[in-house]
């Protein structure tokens, strides 16, 4: 419709109209003369308002569960990863107690040997260098370490430095191949050389041929001169075979070491040696063998047979076993004696 005057009076006129009926609904209330329309108009466009509603709700609800579904993901990723960092420090209380308990260990080792010694951690397995058995450790040059000295753990000797970087080392195990140390058995003092064969005991030869040696006997290091590169009194293991002598100037025997060497973490470079030799101060007590217990049953005799000197029907006295022969001046009790009956007929004769 063109802008013209017309169309603008008209337009004023149904405004005017509108704002009239509006006025007469509101006053009429209940009873307005405009609700008979008004229930009209729902009966046509109520079911028009239905379709429509029901063609959009699920639109409107999928949008809602899209946004819904967004914000349980986020609690759901918040949630795992409170559980991820709660398992991760659970985790880490445990090897931190495994490691304060190992340090523990390796310096009650260390104070029951005097050696001064620079805790370290081992932080990876084999070198360059062509070992088949070493670990690089945490500590190097910088915190005092130096090539040849004796490195131990809270079991016992773990090894010796062989090369020192700035800030790491390279320790060679006491089981590689190319690993001797010398040793000394425990009490008898019989002196020998260790080497290492691998994931195998350790190979002792005993320079004296004809040593009395046994199972169960421990070892600890002999010591190096100017203790380099080993402190002495280190235990080292304990004695599993032993060779038959043979007659020759040394004798084998095959030594199980203490130290666990693939599941080595914190260990112990010794920096000081001890002012005097520790001897056997540092091995741990022996235990103590669990006493054995003998019980003796006596089977009881057999109701059939009668006690020994017991004569067929005789009774035992009072406070005397059955069995149990009389003692010296103690009269056997013999049943009393009954009167025999007399004669009928004599006592008959008596009579008359």
């Amino acid at each position: 419709m063109r802008d013209t005057r017309e169309s603008r009076l008209l337009l004023v006129l149904l405004i005017a109209i509108a704002f009239a009926l509006i006025t007469v609904d509101i006053r009429g209330g209940e009873e307005s003369p405009v609700d008979g329309a008004r229930q009209a108009a729902a009966a046509v466009f109520g079911p028009v308002e239905n379709g429509v509603a029901t063609a959009v709700d699920p639109i409107g609800n999928a949008i809602g569960a899209v946004r819904d579904s967004g914000e349980r993901h986020t609690r759901i990723a918040a949630l795992e990863h409170e559980n991820a960092a709660l398992k991760a420090k659970l985790g880490s209380d445990d090897r931190n107690r495994s490691r304060l308990r190992e340090l523990d260990t390796m310096l009650k080792t260390a104070g029951a040997g005097q050696y001064g010694i620079k805790a370290a951690e081992v932080i990876a397995i084999g070198s360059a260098q062509g070992f088949s058995w070493t670990v690089t450790i945490d500590a190097g040059a910088d915190d005092g370490i130096r090539r040849d000295m004796t490195v131990l753990n809270g079991s016992g000797l773990v090894g010796r430095v062989t090369t020192v970087g700035p800030s790491t080392a390279t320790v060679l195990l006491a089981n590689d191949p190319d690993f001797t140390v010398g040793t000394r058995m425990e009490k008898t003092d019989e002196l020998g050389f260790a080497t290492g064969q691998g994931d195998r005991p350790l190979l002792v030869q005993l320079l004296n041929g004809k040593a009395k040696v046994k199972p169960g006997d421990r070892l600890v290091t002999f010591g190096s001169q100017a203790d380099r590169p080993f402190v002495p009194g280190v235990p080292v293991g304990e004695v599993v075979r032993v060779d038959p002598a043979g007659g020759g100037l040394t004798r084998n025997v095959y030594v199980r070491p203490y130290v666990g060497f693939t599941k080595l973490d914190i260990v112990g470079i010794v920096v000081q040696a001890p002012r005097t030799d520790p001897r056997d101060m540092v091995l741990p007590p022996k235990p103590k063998p669990a006493p054995t217990v003998t019980v003796t049953v006596t089977p009881p005799a057999p109701q059939g047979e009668q006690a020994e000197g017991q004569q067929p029907g005789q009774q035992p006295q009072d406070g005397q076993q059955p069995g149990q022969q009389p003692q010296d001046g103690q009269q056997a009790s013999r049943p009393p004696v009954q009167p025999e009956p007399q004669d009928d007929g004599q006592n008959q004769l008596q009579g008359d």
